[in-house]
């Protein structure tokens, strides 16, 4: 990928790592982030506080949560239930998850915005059916050291001994493997022609168009 400022944007055509499994359907980005610490300038940090009510009591003592055992601290892949990440669109729900060290999740449906959130990070959503995710989630517990493989273009699953078939949305898979999911950066690279563009559209004053750097 290059442009006015060479913004080079991986292709991400596998993700690879232990998993941690997260069980539950319908868990929200409430959950996932709760609102009160999303009063932040940066998402630095917010890793810290992904499921915090769930892994909290009010004394902020431990609960029984798989983000809280230690066999799970370097996992990657995370695989969940249906309709993960519903509810409110906040985007700091899957930074969260990233900065916390997710770089991918298995599941068996997740929210449309949830999904459109982590492809704008380059964090796959791959689904499959309840059995296959449920038979996941088990592997996962007997073996939290083990590796899982995604390969997102072939959609495609490995672990242990067994690969599985798994679904990733067309535009999804041929963004993340053709290097275009980070927008911000597309923008950035052909900042002449954006530029160009706000030029000719009467509705966007002169002051509000950068200039050339």
């Amino acid at each position: 990928m290059s442009g006015d400022n060479e913004v080079e944007i991986p292709e991400v055509d596998s993700v690879s790592g232990s998993g941690i499994p997260i069980r539950g359907n319908d868990i929200d980005t409430d959950q996932i982030i709760p609102a009160r610490f999303m009063k932040v300038v940066t998402f630095d940090g917010l890793g810290e506080f992904a499921f915090f009510d769930l892994r909290f009591d009010d004394d902020d003592n431990q609960k029984a949560h798989p983000m809280n055992e230690d066999r799970f601290q370097d996992s990657s892949v995370m695989v969940v239930n249906s309709n993960f990440g519903c509810g409110s669109s906040r985007e700091h729900a899957p930074q969260a998850l990233m900065r916390w060290g997710i770089d991918a999740i298995i599941g068996e449906s997740f929210a449309e915005i949830f999904a459109g959130n982590c492809l704008a990070l380059g964090i796959p959503t791959v689904t499959a059916d309840s059995e296959t995710i449920e038979d996941l989630q088990s592997w996962v517990d007997e073996n939290p050291d083990g590796e899982l493989e995604i390969d997102v273009e072939a959609e495609t699953v490995t672990y242990g001994d067994t690969t599985i078939d798994v679904t990733v949305d067309d535009a999804q898979r041929k963004a993340l493997v053709e290097g275009v999911w980070d927008t911000t950066a597309l923008m950035k690279s052909n900042a002449g022609e954006v530029r160009k563009k706000a030029e000719e559209l009467p509705y966007v004053p002169a002051s509000a168009i950068p200039e050339a750097e």
